[in-house]
Parts: structure tokens; sequence; C-alpha cells
């Protein structure tokens, strides 16, 4: 029963040598290894269903008990129905041939019998209730611990392909993991029943629990086969099922729409979407195709066994060893066990499948940030507020996880407290990377930056990063409201209206917000009903706003007027040099009129610190940063 899936013709399962596809973020992802998971380890990964009933009993106790007690109660009717069965067609048979019964005894078998069915569908539908409302709030809840867990991991992660794909499989277990709880309690709920029934035909007839067993196993091997090649498949198209999603999202957006008129993208996007959804699609086809053929035979097989033991159950009724009523009570046992255990056999082999993909959320889970406080809290030391003598970095060199060049080598400089620091190079200098480290959204590779004369790893990189203020030139442009907006710089104090229209002054977002309809309730962006798309210079006022609204001991402010006109950049720092009084500041600009106002200026050069020194101080040495300032001088006149 071997299966072979067709895959795409550049995709390679093992060995992992040959480069992928280029991805649509430009980078080439190390492709995921996908091997058919054996038996072994389909049992293995139960264990993780013990936690997954932890996280459900953690998220509602109440409603996980009451399902576990519906199910339990409902696996005990079907015994019982079946025996008040044969007790009624038993009264009937003695009623018709006037050897006996009781005909009011009959009504009361009959009054029962309903009842119990009534009973039935209503523990049913009651079970569908508290799975619906369980499957609701086990979503909510592993959705936030999935986005906590990712804001707690270091940012080296996100830019690294393969943590993606780690990702996209965690975010996909958080709505259908409770599928798999439903199936946890429904083969309790029918052990109940087996263990009722199988009772039943020991007391009557055991040998018909051989030919069941007979009849099932070959039903479940080849199940477990194909719930392994199913899972193999699905781990091995992470990749291009990220691609579609995000084909999807640049394919229809408003921040691509005018890219792809423009370009007339929407034919490569479209088609590029279709070659790679056609691909994942035969290869679901093939393994859909030849499950099913397999299915249907070892189905049969099954049902071979079935019909042996109910004509052996119906010749020894006919020859007198069983009453009519015996042989529906038998052939309903029977029937009804082969079908419950056929069902948890498969049931088990699904959830032992669908305990693999359980293993993709709890192994994100289990990720832990490299850039974290000290794990002796004893050692843990306080930001100092005020800081008094500044950072150093001292021979900081550094490079990002899984690359070569290094970004920086080297680099000693010493930023002093109360400074207001710029750096200025070109393109590929390290000037955002010397603000990761400052920020310790990264650690030196080399070297070690000091905070008031100690190591930075030596503080609680949250603790740091409440006194720093960092308003990147790829700021974000939240799709929520005006006020939402500008209290991300300091989220905790977002009630405090003051405190965030002060802010937006500040930042000369007010008078963008004020001639919105609904000013700071405006909803931005075009992404839901009613909101409002501002201009590239107006969003930048905004995210100015977050700056002020931080209130933070160190500011860094990287391109922060890159979108502005001549005239709102110099409103812009005029407001800054009020903002930075007193603070720590470190500015990066392109645009050497605004680096002036900076106390000292760095000039960096393939990650070294190159100059360094006033406007005047380095105009007056005619080094590299007057050649950079004169020429871009020329561009104005």
């Amino acid at each position: 029963m071997c299966v072979s899936v067709r895959r795409p013709r550049w995709y390679i399962i093992r060995p992992m040598h040959a480069p992928d596809p280029p991805s649509p973020h430009g980078a080439r992802a190390r492709r995921t290894k996908a091997e058919k998971p054996s038996f072994r380890e389909q049992l293995d990964a139960l264990r993780y269903v013990p936690p997954l009933l932890k996280l459900v009993w953690e998220v509602s106790a109440r409603l996980t008990v009451g399902s576990m007690s519906l199910r339990l109660l409902r696996g005990s009717l079907p015994i019982g129905l079946l025996y008040v069965g044969k007790l009624i067609i038993d009264q009937v048979v003695w009623l018709s041939q006037g050897t006996g019964g009781d005909l009011s005894h009959l009504w009361v078998l009959v009054g029962i019998e309903l009842g119990l069915a009534v009973l039935s569908d209503v523990l049913g539908r009651g079970i569908a209730l508290v799975d619906s409302l369980l499957a609701d709030l086990f979503t909510n809840e592993t959705s936030v611990r999935l986005m906590r867990q990712a804001a707690r991991l270091d940012l080296r992660h996100f830019e690294d392909a393969e943590f993606y794909n780690r990702l996209e499989r965690a975010r996909r277990q958080t709505t259908g993991r409770i599928a798999l709880l439903s199936q946890i309690f429904g083969q309790a709920q029918d052990l109940i029943t087996v263990i009722t029934l199988g009772a039943g035909l020991v007391i009557m007839a055991p040998w018909l629990i051989f030919l069941l067993l007979l009849a099932l196993l070959p039903a479940f091997l080849g199940e477990a086969h194909f719930n392994s090649l199913s899972y193999s498949l699905m781990f091995a198209f992470t990749p291009e099922r990220r691609e579609l999603d995000y084909l999807r999202l640049i394919g229809a957006s408003d921040q691509t729409a005018k890219e792809v008129k423009v370009f007339g993208l929407a034919g490569f996007f479209s088609e590029r979407y279709r070659r790679i959804a056609d691909d994942l699609y035969h290869a679901n086809r093939k393994l859909a195709t030849r499950r099913a053929a397999w299915g249907s035979l070892l189905a049969g097989v099954g049902s071979v066994g079935y019909y042996a033991a109910y004509a052996i159950i119906i010749w020894r009724t006919v020859s007198g060893q069983f009453t009519i009523g015996d042989l529906t009570f038998l052939a309903g046992s029977f029937q009804g066990l082969r079908r419950l255990l056929e069902g948890m056999l498969l049931r088990f082999s699904t959830i032992a499948e669908r305990a693999l993909y359980l293993k993709d959320l709890f192994d994100f889970f289990d990720i832990e940030p490299e850039i974290a406080a000290p794990p002796d809290t004893k050692a843990v030391r306080r930001i100092p507020d005020p800081i008094k003598d500044g950072f150093v970095f001292e021979n900081v060199s550094f490079r990002y996880p899984g690359t070569d060049p290094w970004v920086l080598r080297d680099m000693s400089f010493r930023l002093r407290a109360g400074e207001k620091l710029a750096l200025v190079g070109e393109n590929g200098a390290g000037k955002t990377t010397v603000t990761k480290l400052l920020a310790r959204l990264y650690d030196p590779t080399e070297g070690r930056i000091l905070l008031d004369g100690r190591d930075l790893r030596e503080f609680d990189p949250e603790e740091l990063r409440q006194h720093v203020g960092v308003i990147f030139q790829d700021f974000v442009r939240y799709h929520m409201t005006a006020a939402d907006n500008v209290a991300v710089g300091r989220i905790e104090e977002r009630e405090d209206r003051p405190r965030l229209e002060s802010a937006a002054e500040r930042s000369l977002a007010s008078t963008v917000i004020e001639g919105l309809p609904k000013q700071y309730d405006q909803m931005l962006g075009r992404r839901f009903d009613g909101g409002v798309e501002l201009s590239g210079g107006e969003w930048q006022k905004v995210a100015l706003g977050r700056a002020y609204m931080r209130d933070a001991q160190l500011l860094i402010l990287d391109e922060p007027t890159a979108a502005l006109d001549a005239r709102a950049e110099y409103e812009v720092f005029q407001r800054f040099a009020e903002l930075t009084v007193g603070k720590t500041a470190v500015l990066i600009s392109h645009r050497f009129s605004t680096v002036r106002m900076a106390d000292r200026i760095l000039v960096l050069q393939h990650g070294t610190v190159l100059e360094q020194g006033t406007h005047e101080e380095l105009m007056a040495k005619g080094g590299h940063y007057a050649e950079l300032f004169q020429l871009q001088a020329r561009g104005y006149q």
C-alpha cells in the first residue's frame, strides 16, 4: 500500500540541497523536511494530548466537565435501547403466537424506548451546544496566547523564513484543535457504549468478538497509513500555503492596488497563484484518490466479516438457540459494536494524526527568546532613571543570524546622557542596526554595549524598552482610530486624553486629526468601514506623535521626516528640539539640513565610525561628511 505523492518539479523532500524558488519577500526560504511519520511517531505525538486537555480545562473547567458528563451519559443509552427493543420484539412474538406475553407490559416497554430515544436526542443537542461554546473560547484563548508568544520572541525570528513556516502551522491549529478535543471526548463516550454492548455479546455469544476484531483491523491499519501521508503532505506544503496567502493579499489590497494596475501585475500574480494552487491540488487529488480506493477495498473486507457473523446468528436463531428478540439484540449489538469500534480505531488514528498537528502548536509555544533578562533574578539590574553616563559601544561587531557579512565591525563610540547624536551615512552603513542594538532588539555578535557602565545584557530588555521610544522609517500604519495610532507610543496611557492630545499637538498630528470627520475617533486606513486614508506625510505626523506619547529617556528617530515637505520638516524639528530637552536622542536622516541640530554627528561607512564631531568640525575637516553635504547641496542649487 505504498503511495507516492506528486510534488512540484522544484520541490525536494530529502535531501535538502537544492535552492528554493524566490519567496515573495525576496529571500530564499530553506525547505522544510517532510517525511511520512511512522506509526511510532504518531503514537509519540499523543503525548501532546494531556497538554491540550490542560489548556482546555484552563479555558473553561465548567464547560469541559459539562461536555464530558453529557457524553458519558449518552454513551450508556444504546445498550438500554437495544435491550428494551429485544424485550418488545419478544413480547410481540409471544402475543402474536398466543404463547404468552402481556399487552400492558408491551406498551410500557414502548414508552421506555421512546423516553430513551428522546433523551438521547436531547443529550446530543446539549453536547453540540457545549462543544460550540467551548470551541469559541478555546479559539479565542489560543489566538491570544499565540500573539503573546510571538511578541516574546526575538526580532531575528521574524527575519527567518523557517520561523514563518512554524508560525503558520501553529496559527492554523488555533481554530481546528477543538475538533480534536471533541474526538477525544467522543472516544470516551463510545468506549462506554462499547463496554456495555461488548458485555452483552460476551454473555450471549463471545465468539462474535473475534470475528468483529478480524473485520476491523485492516481498515484501521489502512487509515493510519493514509493519515500519516496526509500530515506529511500538509507539512511539506507549508511554504506554498504561506505564499498562496501572500499572493491573495497583494493581489487584492488597497496597499498594492496602484502598482498592480500601473504595472499590470494582476495576470502575473493570478497565474503564479494558479500554478502553486494546482501543484497542491494535484498532490491532494492523488492522495485522496488512493485513499478512497484502498478504503473501499478494506471496508469490503469488514463487511464480509460482519455478514459472516450475521449469518451465524440467523442460523442459530432458526435452529432455536436464540429467540427473535435475541436475534435483533445480537445483530444490533454486533452492528453497533462494529460501527463503534471501527469509528474508535479510525478516530484513534485520526487523533494520532491530529496530535502531529498539535505538536506544531506546542512546539511554537516552547520557543524561547534568546534576548531575555538574566535567569538569576537577583542579577537583574534596574534601568537607571535618570540615565547618568549614557551608552558606550565597545568594539561592537554584528551580523544578522544566518548571514555571513558583517553589518558592524569593531564599532566604538559614546552616546552621552542628554546628548543628541545624529547618524549619517550611505545606505547599508549600519545606521538602523545601531538603533536596534540600542533598543536591544538584537545583541552584539562581538563586543558589548554599556549603559551607565553596565553591560546591557544585565538589564531586563522589557524594562529597557519602556525607557526607549523608537519611530522607524517603516513605521506601522495601524488600521485603527487616530487616537489608537498615537496611543501605541504608550498604550497603557490610552485613556489619558490630555496626554494623547498634547502628543498629537507637539508632533503636528493634531492639524491632521482635527480635520477628520470624527477627529480622534476616526478610523484610519481603508481596511474597515468608514476608514479614511491619509497621505504619507500625514501618516508620518501621526507616527511622530507616538514618540511624544512615549516620553522616554532615549528617543530614536529613524528618518522621521522622510515623507514631509521642507516647511513641515522644519516645524517638526523645531518641536523635536523641545521634545529632547534633557533627554538622550539618536537621529538618523539623509537630509544634512536636519542633522545640524545634533550635538554630535557620527559618520558611518561599511559598519564603522569613519568620522565624528559637530557639523562645523566635520565641514572644516573636509572629509567624507563634507563631500556628502556638498553633493546634496548641489541638488538644491
